[in-house]
Order: C-alpha cells, then sequence, then structure tokens
C-alpha cells in the first residue's frame, strides 16, 4: 500500500481526486458493458 501520509497535503488531495475519478472512469465503463449484454436480455423477457 502506497504511504500518502509523509505527503503534503496538496499531493494527497491530488491522489484523492485521481483515485475518484479512476473509480468513476471504471464504474461508467462497467455499467455500459452490464447495460449492452442486459438490454436484451430484458427485451426479451417483457416481449415474451
Amino acid at each position: 500500500m502506497i504511504d500518502l501520509a509523509a505527503n503534503s497535503g496538496a499531493v494527497q488531495a491530488g491522489a484523492l481526486v485521481g483515485a475518484v475519478l479512476l473509480e468513476a472512469i471504471v464504474l461508467y465503463v462497467g455499467y455500459g458493458a452490464l447495460e449492452r449484454i442486459a438490454m436484451p436480455v430484458i427485451d426479451r423477457v417483457k416481449h415474451a
């Protein structure tokens, strides 16, 4: 694990913003893929 306690507040804030941005990108891509997979299944169930 990376020890950010020894770094300045600006470095810690930048790391936090970067981590949140990375998480947002991963969730955006993940939910997009899930929607592509799930929507045809949902449509088939609706129209069955």
